[in-house]
């Protein structure tokens, strides 16, 4: 089964529209199974953890904002500090972690999530947590989605940590470029699947 969680909460710029419109014609060419616009992280991975609860997850995609090592729903936020016990998502990660098929990818199509030392930090302990693959964008996506690298448990982030800066260092970034053409691993919007090797 294929999920797709969007953040429902960018109503004023539009996006929420595009991404409902974008996740009907994943549904209509048979790229998800089912798709929900979620306002918190709570909302999204309790969804994940019990929609159709007796078919594993073989991928998630999640099309929403993001930062360096975090991925946002409004100004919720997903980040390595939900790995830990005692945050208010562990449970829930936990619950979605036992759906996932072992070959399951959860993928990010977010702005620069997995960009700078956070982002690869955060996509290796995810991708560990989790046991299934990471993947996520290293520069700010729109029509155009570049720096697209998918990352297995275990494996060491082989994208370079400053890939998609603009501005700033690996430590301590400070702006992303933008996707276009031309940079690496791009693809776009209505590419449904990371390719292989990314």
């Amino acid at each position: 089964m294929k999920l797709l969680v969007y953040d429902r909460t960018c109503t004023r710029s539009g996006l929420t529209a595009s991404w409902i419109a974008g996740a009907a014609l994943y549904a209509a060419i048979g790229r998800i199974d089912a798709a929900k616009g979620a306002a918190s992280w709570s909302e999204a991975l309790g969804w994940l953890a019990t929609v159709r609860p007796d078919e594993p997850i073989d991928e998630i995609q999640y099309w929403g904002h993001g930062r360096w090592g975090r991925a946002l729903i409004d100004q919720d936020v997903l980040d390595g500090a939900a790995l830990r016990r005692g945050h208010a998502l562990n449970e829930l990660l936990a619950a979605v972690r036992s759906r996932l098929a072992p070959e399951a990818t959860w993928w990010f199509r977010t702005c620069e999530t997995i960009g700078a030392d956070v982002g690869r930090r955060f996509t290796a302990d995810l991708a560990d947590h989790l046991g299934v693959a990471v993947a996520g964008h290293t520069y700010v996506i729109g029509p155009f989605q570049s720096g697209l690298h998918q990352l297995r448990p275990g494996a060491e982030p082989h994208w370079a940590p400053d890939e998609g800066l603009s501005e700033g260092t690996p430590s301590r970034p400070v702006r992303a470029r933008w996707s276009r053409l031309g940079e690496p691993n791009t693809i776009t919007c209505l590419h449904g699947r990371v390719p292989t090797g990314w």
